[in-house]
């Protein structure tokens, strides 16, 4: 067929099918940003610290992404393609019907598609390629690189797989929806299906269904939050189960409710369409409850996934927060030359409060006995809770959703019979560092020391607890190390023992100095030189640039060393992939939802069309049915929207329950919720509006009575 008609057909469907273009052009956008992640400002800062972590990201995990970027890009092509090519089924028929062959009319359309996704890429790549730029400056600031230092994010690769990718998703999708169409008779292509007859039930059947929906949600968010973990998983499959049939049951009952409401006010029946449109609106849900359910599961799945970014971004501003983080940077190997090195003319500048720490295991032949203090933990639970030594308990847990009491029950059983020992003398070197008031312990005295990384969500209830099982004790809280028995000191400030390595860490036994010599084995102490980067530099350069400058000079000099930049470019590197895909994946799914429930209540109103010339005929204004699409169209996304607010709001909150780091950010992660689920709305609003207009042109498009 000559070009000219195929590029005048492919210019006339992007002008008259606004919901085509713009999904096509969201998931191309989409499938660039999340190819071009490795351009991003932040991976680049990233390599320099967790180059193996990144590269393995970019090798083995993005081409997953792309693939999966491509599957929903699939499913988005899929369904806007089939509300096309239903649109011009009349089209097509009438080419069968004048003599063209069906591999002549497949060839025309792979043509016309193909060149209609050229149209699409264009626009896709650019904002793409905005949106990528923007994300990159955002990130950029957020690891104080400043936007002096940035770089453009714009990859000729992502562009390249993108392209390729999108087309052959095209051809594949057409093909397979072609393949349906030309299936169909010549009589259904011309005239179309018979409109399909609904049953909306009986009252009974529909209120059954309603309330049962309703339980099963309800015993779905029950399970969820106490529940989730029990029975190796099965719960989880259990849950999907319940929530997706809560679901389903849910919205078919519904349908009911439209019908109720279109008999209640009959005052109101003809007043502004109102029985016509919940009437249209009940047979629409009647007929796609599976389709409707599905895209309110969709939403849900997006709220949830949207939320854990913030959770993502919080660990980001823990790494920030050095309430408990000291030093800067952390030297290992001879002690002379380490010492004279860090005290030489040449590194004096970046040099202060140098300390050395060390650690070492307790002698095989000692063992730490527990048991006195463990009576007086276990006798202060709390009523219900469990001894998780015992075979009630579910096993050993940590988290701030807990008693203290058992929080401390785990910490002491994870540390055990053999534990690491700090001495004194080099614990208060740390703490003076860190401007706390050093401590005084005397000869058959100890702290228990934990990791304040691990631990810093419960760490200060812990410590609480033992204050207050000390004081409640007629004796203070005790342990043996061998034969000797010791207090346990409580109220300590537990600051990170190096600049990253004290991860390996998590328990250890703070004790003097002549214990430690006395229990410690020689051949498992490990030695270690802190120091911070003096102030002054953070007040010119900044903290993350004076930290990288202290890090290249350390580079040259030929040691071991670690740097807080270590500790924090892990958790960035956490924060950022977390971040990217729970984003990506959350409004990749919101626009399939937005596809779906657009396919079908376009396609709807393709079978349902005449019914508004009738009423044209019967004396109705244009107004008033334009009106009454628009509410049809508020209403059908707000029937999977409400229980997908009500399921995206429980996930959210147990992930905010398992996920220990945020509790002390809820307001900044509220603050950063609302923009994301503002962001939501007005996807679907976007989305909406589209529908409406497309669905209010479709209706225009009718023969109307004159003076209508």
């Amino acid at each position: 067929m000559s070009f000219k008609v195929i590029l005048r057909n492919v210019k006339k469907n992007r002008h008259d099918n606004l919901i085509y273009f713009l999904t096509m052009v969201i998931a191309i956008a989409a499938c660039y940003i999340a190819l071009s992640l490795g351009r991003q400002d932040v991976m680049l800062f990233l390599r320099k610290f967790e180059s193996s972590a990144v590269n393995r990201l970019l090798a083995a995990i993005m081409p997953a992404v792309y693939i999966s970027a491509l599957l929903f890009v699939l499913f988005l092509v899929i369904f806007a393609n089939k509300y096309q090519l239903e649109c011009r089924s009349r089209e097509l028929g009438l080419y069968l019907l004048f003599g063209m062959k069906k591999k002549q009319l497949f060839l025309y359309l792979m043509e016309e598609a193909l060149l209609s996704a050229i149209f699409s890429i264009f626009p896709g790549i650019i904002c793409g390629g905005f949106l990528s730029e923007i994300v990159s400056l955002v990130t950029s600031r957020l690891i104080g690189q400043g936007i002096i230092s940035h770089q453009s994010s714009f990859s000729i690769s992502a562009v390249l797989w993108t392209t390729i990718g999108f087309l052959v998703i095209q051809a594949v999708a057409l093909a397979f929806l072609g393949s349906r169409l030309f299936h169909q008779e010549l009589f259904s292509l011309l005239y179309g299906n018979a409109e399909k007859k609904h049953k909306t039930g009986k009252i009974k059947e529909n209120a059954f269904a309603l309330i049962t929906g309703i339980a099963l949600l309800l015993i779905t968010y029950w399970l969820l939050w106490n529940h989730l973990t029990d029975a190796g998983g099965m719960i989880f499959l259990l849950v999907v189960l319940t929530g997706i049939t809560g679901t389903i049951l849910l919205i078919c009952g519904s349908s009911r409710l439209l019908s109720l409401l279109a008999t209640l006010k009959r005052e109101k029946s003809t007043h502004g369409l109102y029985t016509f449109t919940l009437r249209q609106l009940q047979e629409n849900v009647t007929n796609k409850y599976i389709s409707i359910s599905a895209a309110s599961i969709l939403m849900a799945l997006t709220l949830m996934f949207i939320s854990a970014c913030p959770m993502y971004l919080s660990i980001y501003r823990n790494a920030l927060d050095r309430s408990t983080d000291v030093y800067d940077f952390t030297v290992y190997g001879n002690d002379k030359d380490i010492k004279e090195y860090l005290s030489s003319e040449k590194m004096k500048p970046y040099v202060s409060g140098l300390n050395q720490m060390e650690t070492g295991q307790i002698k095989s032949s000692l063992t730490v006995d527990w048991s006195e203090l463990r009576k007086q933990v276990v006798s202060a639970l709390p009523k219900g809770a469990v001894d998780p030594n015992t075979a009630d308990s579910n096993g050993y847990y940590t988290g701030p959703d807990q008693a203290a009491e058992l929080n401390l029950l785990s910490i002491i059983d994870e540390t055990g019979s053999s534990p690491k020992l700090i001495p004194i003398s080099k614990y208060n070197q740390l703490l003076d560092s860190a401007g706390e008031q050093m401590l005084q312990l005397s000869d058959h005295e100890c702290v228990l020391y934990i990791n304040p990384d691990f631990s810093e969500s419960i760490l200060d209830d812990v410590q609480k607890k033992l204050t207050q099982i000390a004081t409640d004790s007629e004796k203070e809280s005790q342990i043996k190390i061998g034969e000797d028995v010791y207090s346990v000191v409580s109220s300590v400030p537990m600051k990170g023992l190096t600049a990253d390595r004290n991860a390996r860490v998590s328990t250890a036994l703070i004790v003097p100095d002549n214990v430690y010599q006395k229990y410690v084995n020689s051949d498992t102490v490990e030695i270690y030189w802190n120091f911070c980067v003096p102030k002054s530099l953070f007040k010119t350069d900044g903290m993350i640039s004076s930290i990288m400058k202290v890090n290249n000079i350390l580079y040259s000099s030929g040691f071991t060393y670690e740097s807080y930049l270590n500790n924090f470019g892990r958790q960035l590197f956490r924060a950022v992939t977390g971040s990217y895909i729970t984003l990506y994946l959350g409004f990749m799914l919101l626009i399939i939802a937005c596809a779906l429930l657009a396919l079908h209540f376009l396609t709807q109103m393709q079978t349902t069309k005449q019914r508004y010339l009738i009423l044209s005929f019967l004396g109705t204004r244009r107004k008033q049915i334009k009106k009454s699409i628009y509410k049809q169209v508020r209403i059908y996304f707000m029937i999977p929207l409400l229980p997908a607010c009500v399921s995206g709001f429980v996930g959210m909150k147990l992930m905010e329950k398992d996920m220990a780091p945020v509790k002390n950010q809820t307001a900044a992660m509220n603050r950063m919720n609302l923009l994301l689920f503002g962001i939501v709305i007005l996807v679907l609003t976007i989305y909406a509006f589209v529908i409406a207009k497309t669905a209010d042109k479709e209706i225009t498009e009718l023969k109307w009575k004159p003076n209508s």
